[in-house]
């Protein structure tokens, strides 16, 4: 039998540190009015979660669910790796039941870093061969998250050369006002170029006059130092 929740709970419990759990309150903006607002943290290290989730594989979707559902941020952020480590060693039956689970408990990937440790390992996976429509129902969403979880889901579908998608993406939300999606759509740009940087310089020539700064600088973060002022510059 697996463990369960609230074991798994008890355990990063055991590790939390009150120095690091108030650092990071500040880092990931939990005040009154902040993106993070309200997030309740333990102080655990990420090294400390991941060591604990390679313990916790047979554990079950329906407890691996309701470890999402804490109100606690590292709890959840375990609760993500450990979906997307099991999916990787998934069948396609168990695949659509964690991408499913995770579409349906967006409310709790929500925070950056839970985002980001998860979306391009389960929903960018999942959605490689099959219809792109889910990610831009997602990038229409009221809610930040769900609109980062499409732009990262894409990082996917980038490192293996499939590039449309991500870029008509970006393209949704060039007018957001969201800095945290200007970020994470930066940094696909970048990754784009990493890949194929005449298709990156190909949509920042259509672009850039009008690109959100905070997305530009991600974007052309490893360009040489010319190249980059030439589109901060203009």
């Amino acid at each position: 039998m697996g463990i369960s929740a609230k074991q798994a709970v008890s355990a990063l419990q055991e590790k939390a540190d009150i120095n690091i759990a108030s650092h990071s309150s500040r880092f990931f903006k939990t005040a009154e009015g902040e993106y993070g607002e309200g997030d309740i943290f333990l102080g655990v290290r990420v090294p400390v979660i991941r060591g604990f989730v390679k313990q916790w594989m047979t554990m079950s979707l329906v407890q691996n669910e309701v470890l999402l559902h804490s109100p606690f941020h590292e709890v959840r952020l375990a609760a993500v790796i450990l979906l997307s480590e099991k999916f990787k060693r998934a069948d396609s039956e168990l695949q659509l039941a964690i991408y499913q689970l995770y579409l349906k408990n967006t409310a709790y990937v929500n925070n950056w870093d839970i985002v980001d440790s998860s979306a391009h390992k389960i929903v960018g996976p999942y959605l490689l061969d099959k219809d792109h429509l889910p990610l831009f129902k997602l990038i229409k969403s009221k809610h930040l998250w769900e609109r980062r979880i499409a732009i990262i889901a894409t990082f996917y579908f980038i490192k293996r050369q499939q590039f449309e998608t991500a870029l008509t993406l970006v393209e949704h939300i060039l007018n957001h006002d969201e800095d945290l999606i200007h970020k994470a759509s930066g940094w696909m740009l970048r990754e784009i170029g990493n890949q194929d940087l005449s298709r990156e310089e190909a949509f920042l020539n259509k672009h850039y006059q009008i690109m959100p700064r905070a997305m530009l600088r991600y974007a052309i973060e490893k360009f040489p130092q010319s190249r980059r002022l030439h589109y901060l510059q203009k």
